[in-house]
């Protein structure tokens, strides 16, 4: 009996700790040729889709090689859209990191509200109770810039601590979701918010979102959480906002530029929480991207349209 030959060819651009591991289904169909970072390409490498990874330049050459291009992450911000978009399918893993990231956005809440990370104790205290005033979530506004996977996923873990959700979604076409109040503008947005969770796609628009004219609008004392990208805020306008007590904190997985310089005033403020850019890490991180792009390659071996396409113009 003839061996059957692959259907679809990936050229991975995954290396450790992520790797390619396709489910049963698949495997006798998919071939996978992995492309190390740095590697010297054949002239005659050809594939059918491109796994492209961040921080990897030879992406934009690969890309020239295959007809659909699927981008193992989600911000896509720093890549050249509409070059690896030029005649040919664009599509990325967007939502992929939506359940650990909300679960960090639910830990930053409850450690503002409950102030834990100044009343856990390492000696004895002057009083016993500490009479100290504790935060709720009960009855706070909790405002999502951004309503896609991250933004969902954020709601539905909000909403059983009783607070009010408002959000600013990129399309009016996009569903609602249950029990989150939708605003058109982003002054609406931050009117009486006691938290901004930023989860929104770093465009042309979204850029330094947060900056000293919208901060007018905030409720003095607001917290910023914000987990998508550092450019979505002018960092300058921040630090203005904290001094003066518009901006009451500010949890931050995402800062620009990334890395921060040693000395950076980030670093040292004393209402700044600095995350390096791990809200996405938990232990299912491999197999769910995996799970995302498996998904996408059923469906072109079926012959139906990809899902997560991505449209240059918008930027997202």
């Amino acid at each position: 009996m003839t061996r059957r030959a692959r259907e679809l060819t990936v050229l991975s651009q995954l290396s450790e700790p992520f790797t390619l591991e396709l489910p049963p289904d698949l495997q006798p169909r998919v071939e996978v040729v992995s492309v190390p970072k740095g590697s010297e390409l054949p002239p005659d490498l050809r594939g059918d889709v491109l796994l492209g990874t961040w921080g990897n330049p030879q992406i934009y050459e690969l890309a020239e090689r295959v007809p659909w291009v699927h981008y193992a992450g989600t911000g896509i911000d720093g890549l050249d859209l509409r070059r690896l978009a030029n005649g040919r399918v664009f599509t990325n893993s967007r939502g992929v990191a939506a359940i650990p990231i909300a679960e960090w956005v639910l830990a930053l809440l409850l450690l503002h509200e409950k102030r834990l990370d100044t009343v856990l104790l390492r000696q004895p205290p002057e009083l016993w109770p500490v009479r100290t005033p504790l935060g709720t979530l009960h009855g706070r506004r909790i405002a999502l810039l951004g309503l896609g996977a991250i933004g969902s996923a954020v709601a539905a873990r909000a909403l059983p601590f009783g607070a009010h959700l408002r959000a600013l979604r990129r399309s009016a076409q996009d569903g609602d979701v249950f029990g989150v109040e939708r605003v058109h503008t982003f002054e609406e947005l931050l009117r009486d918010a006691d938290h901004l969770v930023i989860a929104a796609p770093l465009t042309e628009a979204t850029h330094h979102i947060v900056n000293r004219k919208s901060l007018r609008h905030a409720k003095p004392g607001l917290h910023i959480i914000n987990i998508a990208r550092g450019d979505l805020i002018d960092q300058e306008a921040l630090l203005e906002a904290l001094e003066s007590g518009v901006v009451g904190a500010a949890s931050l997985d995402a800062v620009t530029p990334e890395p921060l310089p040693a000395g950076h005033w980030l670093y040292s403020h004393p209402r700044v929480r600095l995350s390096p850019h791990l809200s996405w890490s938990w232990p299912n991180a491999a197999a769910t991207l995996t799970a995302k792009f498996a998904e996408n390659l059923r469906l072109r071996l079926n012959g139906q349209p990809l899902v997560n396409v991505i449209d240059p113009d918008r930027g997202y």
